[in-house]
């Protein structure tokens, strides 16, 4: 895509550029948005360079104010509704100069800060003249570290001619996921369709009523699909492809999502918002092996841990140190297997449970507690132990109610058939609590 990602929308006319609230609006209608925001923007004399927040939920008017901005060549924070304390925070951390509010029903406010961001990699930016992108991470286990990326080259990475398709836009603006379900479907003539809300039943009934051929979204979403039986409740024959990335799979879970939609194509990806979204190739539908595409990126491993380089790599964090190496290339902190040129990821290296001297992955025993019946979603974290340093500790949530000491039997005689000793739970607990986050990522502090 060009650096103005306008240049080749106006070619796709009455295409049906976004669905929201069930009605479609052409990449005309989506252009005359862009067109009005102009004028909001020169109404109020936003500047290139200038940090400005893009806030509220994802809608037409959300769409065309991040293609405006980056026409204009601001620093666009792309937030959605937060509370007030971690608004607050976010809005320091990227030093943020101006803020724009959209409302639910799409009206505007605009508010200068009185800050002025002078942070080194802002500078960067307005000495090259190139609009930029400020990423928040989840924050899932600590602190939201802020990314901040050359909008220029993340657009770098779409190119035009591909096939139109109809993909269901699951996660927000403010991560890198929904940014890039976004520009890659535009640019391709493609259509974004919007939910008012991600629920299975909501995700699969826009899969039936607008005809939706690809679904990106996480595991522990997929999970949520399995235990509500939506597939079975609602037509899917238009589904060809089903990504999923940001945490690792439980291969219980995808096996059985296979089964369950044995025409659809599923695909892992792999991508961070300090490098982009990774082309991906899985080995088969139903296993977790997957090979990193060259197109842009390469990587090594060094003790287990995956880095990467990427054309797209951020500049650099705006509260934190750069993990980057001398040759560019950025550590994941994921641990990962390898067959060949196939990589397995593990999970995070500083999620490894150290029971006396042996490594335990959480994923490996979520993936064989969620076989457990009447368990809707399961984190499995280390417990201290004055005997063998740690110990695994299950905290499950059920689908139904049940005696804690029961559920807790059940999972252990599961465990002690499926997996080794050390790695069966000594402690299992009942939460009612959910255990992922807005993004529909597993929660470990929750544990």
């Amino acid at each position: 895509m060009d650096s103005s990602p306008l240049t080749e929308l106006e070619k796709f006319g009455s295409a049906d550029a976004i669905v929201f609230n069930g009605t479609a609006l052409s990449y005309a209608q989506l252009l005359d948005l862009v067109a009005d925001w102009r004028v909001f923007l020169d109404g109020h004399q936003v500047q290139a360079g200038e940090v400005v927040t893009l806030e509220g939920p994802y809608s037409p008017a959300s769409c065309a104010g991040l293609l405006a901005l980056i026409e204009r060549g601001a620093v666009i924070v792309p937030l959605t509704v937060l509370p007030d304390a971690k608004r607050d925070e976010f809005l320091d951390v990227a030093e943020v100069e101006t803020t724009i509010v959209l409302a639910p029903d799409g009206q505007r406010s605009l508010l200068r800060t009185g800050r002025r961001a002078d942070h080194e990699l802002y500078a960067q930016l307005r000495t090259a003249g190139r609009p930029g992108l400020v990423l928040f991470s989840s924050g899932t286990t600590g602190r939201s570290k802020a990314s901040v990326l050359d909008f220029v080259k993340v657009l770098g990475r779409y190119r035009t001619g591909g096939r139109p398709r109809r993909i269901l836009s699951f996660l927000s603006l403010d991560h890198i996921g929904g940014i890039n379900t976004l520009l890659h479907t535009l640019c391709q003539g493609g259509t974004v369709v919007t939910v008012p809300e991600r629920t299975p039943d909501t995700v699969f009934a826009a899969i039936r009523d607008h005809r939706v051929d690809v679904l990106p979204t996480t595991p522990t979403f997929l999970n949520m699909v399995l235990i509500a039986g939506v597939a079975e409740r609602f037509a899917t024959d238009s589904l060809e492809l089903i990504t999923y990335g940001t945490e690792p799979m439980p291969l219980r879970t995808l096996q059985r999502l296979k089964e369950l939609l044995p025409t659809v194509r599923f695909k892992q990806t792999y991508g961070l918002s300090e490098l982009g979204i990774l082309p991906t190739k899985s080995r088969s539908d139903d296993t977790l092996w997957v090979k990193l595409g060259n197109s842009g990126f390469d990587h090594k491993i060094v003790d287990g841990v995956l880095w990467i380089r990427s054309e797209m790599a951020m500049l650099g964090y705006l509260n934190a140190p750069a993990p980057f190496d001398a040759e560019g290339y950025f550590n994941t902190q994921d641990m990962v297997e390898t067959d060949g040129d196939w990589i397995r990821i593990l999970g995070r290296r500083s999620e490894i449970i150290n029971v006396g001297g042996e490594k335990v992955y959480p994923s490996e025993v979520e993936s064989v507690i969620l076989d457990v019946d009447n368990v809707a979603e399961v984190t499995v974290s280390g417990r201290p132990s004055h005997v063998t340093g740690m110990v695994v500790k299950a905290t499950v949530l059920l689908a139904e109610a049940e005696d804690e000491r029961s559920v807790a039997r059940r999972i252990r005689s599961h465990c002690a058939a499926k997996l080794e000793p050390f790695k069966v739970p000594a402690v299992v607990e009942v939460s009612t609590r959910a255990q992922h986050s807005d993004r529909f990522k597993k929660v470990r502090s929750v544990a």
